[in-house]
């Protein structure tokens, strides 16, 4: 069973984590999408000639640079602290867990590297053509570093492909192409990339502004912002469809964090999804209060959406706490105890094991086989505990959803303005396109709380809860590096944001 263990280490680690993703989450995205629309402004200059071209492609790729250098170092710690501050976890699931990120690291990060030089110093070094190629490549590798990162992240919300290995407690590897094409690993790249690239559209759209509103670079801010609107416009379509995808793969494999994003506590048949509502933070599971203070719906669409029918179930936090026999679903409290059943002959596994006895030890390993699956719900210590922080998954969701819902119409007026060739007039638009950097930042957070909050208390999904995941530190430990990260990691920005406020100013070459 678990030993006694300090919760005030466990939240500290969990915030130091939240921390560096946070800040790393403002670099990455803009990374993963502007490196397709800097290749484009590429092409349309070795195509063209145009020295005007080569400039706007120029610009764009110096604060592509500068927010690529801030990345790395943020990407860095992160992957540090799986070790520092959840050593368990990487010596639990080192064998599948790290295998994405090597690969990762040694073919993906090298590749986008390797061209990322010869894309930044490469003018007039090498052939057009090739320099050409290097940009795409840049793209093609951040994209593919991408890739196994996520595969990694999906196979902690749905672990495939592995087996746990009684003799050494430890997660083993079993099927390598499972993991790769994990369902949710699909799901999150087509979805993270598309949102990526809306993001680096909103980007290029919010600086464009600015220098229309002060009257410089005008041709160049007008035909960044007609390629970034097209790009901008394709990407939120796309990003609407993985998105539903991106739901249904949840509903699947994680209904706990689907029923607390919409504040179901009980289940329903048609069930509709919430379009405005607000969370109940005095309700708790259990009682018989609404979980929603007041709720708009759409008919059934939340039916359609977690399981492609409009008459189906969807389960409620209730009916996966306390189990619907009717509806055939197991709750968390049945789930507990063939835990801890798994966990106990786990321990007399290993005992007879030791003493040398293979009858005792045979039987205590077929047993535990039986329960294995529901080995991480034997570490809880209460049912209620496999329930997610709800009011932060709901209120997260909404505001990444009603924020995708505004930029696809911020994309289509800037396009329009820019076809008619009125653009400069729409002094209302410009103004609030300068902080659409902003809007897309809080979207993208809020998708990454929705993801990561929504799955907890597990750090496997149903195998390994936070609590057991920790390293053995006190909390005055991991209070000292958050404090010193938060220092640095504000240091960082705003050396970023110094730099890249003075590019800006600079503007980009005049021909």
């Amino acid at each position: 069973m678990i030993e006694n263990f300090d919760l005030t280490m466990v939240n500290w680690a969990r915030a130091q984590f939240a921390l560096t993703a946070l800040y790393h989450w403002i670099f990455v995205p803009l990374t993963l999408g502007i490196t397709w629309i800097i290749a484009f402004y590429h092409t349309i200059y070795v195509k063209t000639g145009s020295q005007e071209w080569k400039n706007l492609t120029k610009f764009w790729m110096k604060l592509f640079g500068i927010n690529f250098a801030i990345g790395v170092a943020t990407g860095i710690i992160l992957e540090f602290e799986f070790g520092t501050n959840w050593s368990n976890y990487s010596w639990m699931v080192g064998d599948i867990f790290g295998a994405p990120l090597a690969i990762e690291g040694i073919f993906a990060f090298f590749l986008e590297a390797t061209f990322f030089a010869v894309m930044f110093f490469g003018w007039n070094r090498v052939s057009k053509r090739f320099h050409l190629f290097s940009t795409w490549m840049v793209a093609v590798g951040s994209n593919m570093s991408a890739i196994w990162i996520l595969i990694a992240n999906a196979w902690m919300q749905n672990p495939v492909g592995q087996a746990f290995n009684p003799d050494t407690a430890r997660f083993e590897m079993q099927n390598f192409s499972e993991i790769v094409f994990n369902p949710i690993a699909v799901s999150k790249f087509t979805h993270t990339t598309s949102a990526s690239m809306l993001f680096a559209a909103l980007f290029i759209l919010s600086i464009s502004s600015f220098y229309l509103l002060k009257g410089r670079h005008i041709k160049m801010a007008r035909r960044s912002i007609i390629v970034a609107s097209i790009f901008g416009l394709l990407a939120s379509i796309f990003v609407g469809f993985t998105g539903d995808e991106a739901a249904y793969e949840v509903a699947q494999h994680q209904p706990m964090k689907l029923a607390a994003v919409e504040g179901l506590y009980q289940g329903e048949t048609n069930a509709g999804i919430v379009a405005l509502g607000m969370v109940n933070t005095y309700k708790k599971v259990g009682d018989d209060q609404d979980g929603l203070t007041f709720a708009i719906r759409v008919p059934g669409l939340l039916s359609l959406l977690a399981n492609r029918s409009l008459g189906s179930f969807v389960p409620g936090i209730e009916d996966l706490v306390y189990g619907n026999a009717e509806q055939g679903i197991m709750g968390a409290t049945e789930k507990m105890e063939k835990g801890k059943i798994a966990l106990a002959e786990l321990d007399k596994y290993k005992k007879a094991n030791r003493a040398g006895d293979t009858a005792a030890a045979a039987a205590a390993l077929s047993l535990f086989d039986q329960n294995k699956d529901y080995l991480g719900y034997g570490f809880l210590e209460k049912p209620e505990d496999a329930v997610p922080p709800v009011a932060m998954s709901f209120t997260s969701f909404r505001i990444m959803v009603g924020l995708g819902t505004l930029f696809p119409l911020v994309f289509i007026a800037f396009l329009y303005f820019s076809i008619t060739d009125t653009l400069l007039k729409q002094r209302w638009l410009l103004g609030g396109g300068t902080i659409l950097f902003f809007l897309g930042l809080i979207a993208h957070w809020a998708g990454w709380i929705v993801a990561e909050v929504g799955r907890q208390p597990w750090a496997i999904q149903d195998l390994l809860p936070v609590t057991v995941a920790r390293s053995n530190l006190t909390a005055g430990t991991v209070q000292t590096t958050f404090f010193m990260f938060l220092i640095l990691f504000t240091i960082l920005l705003i050396a970023e944001v110094s730099i890249m406020a003075k590019q800006i100013s600079i503007g980009p070459v005049e021909s």
